[in-house]
């Protein structure tokens, strides 16, 4: 199968795609139905998949990918890294972002959470953290989802998917003292 572009498909007038990838299939359908909703200037289309690649004869243009990694499962991790391989490139420049269930759990492995911000950091990819059991937590990731979407579908004057993600991209501090914190 071949990789997932950004531009093999003409954009529309007013209209961001949005491809939501969780393993698990947990929150996706919240996600998707607070997107929905919460937007009423564009026509935003919300694709749901489990992983990549998708079907060649059914791909849409999608504008933003978001790999949702639930922390406490590390099978999440591990299908969101094998599908980053059949992504394009150029989505690495302003296309993807990392979503982040279940960090509050203080029974989680450390080095999990760390594996993954170094992915989010080396990708220059943002990583966004939210509580998805709450409702105000889905609509207040959904909020910022979709304004990476209005970005990543150039729906935004004078602002590009590479600038906001130089803005909002995950870094980690280098410092020794840093991972030793508990």
């Amino acid at each position: 199968m071949s990789l997932l572009k950004p531009l093999n498909k003409l954009p529309e007038l007013n209209t961001a795609n949005v491809l939501l990838v969780e393993n698990e299939e947990l929150f996706q359908k919240k996600l998707a139905d607070a997107i929905v909703l919460l937007e009423n200037n564009v026509n935003v289309i919300v694709r749901l998949a489990r992983s990549l690649p998708l079907p060649l004869e059914s791909r849409p243009r999608i504008d933003l990918v978001v790999f949702i990694v639930h922390l406490n499962s590390e099978q999440s991790l591990l299908s969101a890294e094998a599908s980053l391989k059949h992504l394009d490139s150029s989505y690495f420049l302003g296309k993807v972002c990392f979503l982040v269930t279940g960090a509050r759990c203080g029974t989680l492995p450390y080095e999990r959470l760390t594996s993954l911000k170094k992915l989010a950091a080396t990708l220059n990819s943002p990583l966004l953290m939210t509580e998805d059991r709450t409702t105000e937590g889905v609509n207040t990731v959904a909020q910022r989802v979709l304004a990476v979407l209005r970005v990543a579908a150039g729906l935004v004057p004078m602002a590009t998917g590479l600038y906001l993600s130089s803005l909002t991209r995950c870094t980690v501090p280098t410092d020794p003292d840093w991972q030793n914190q508990d």
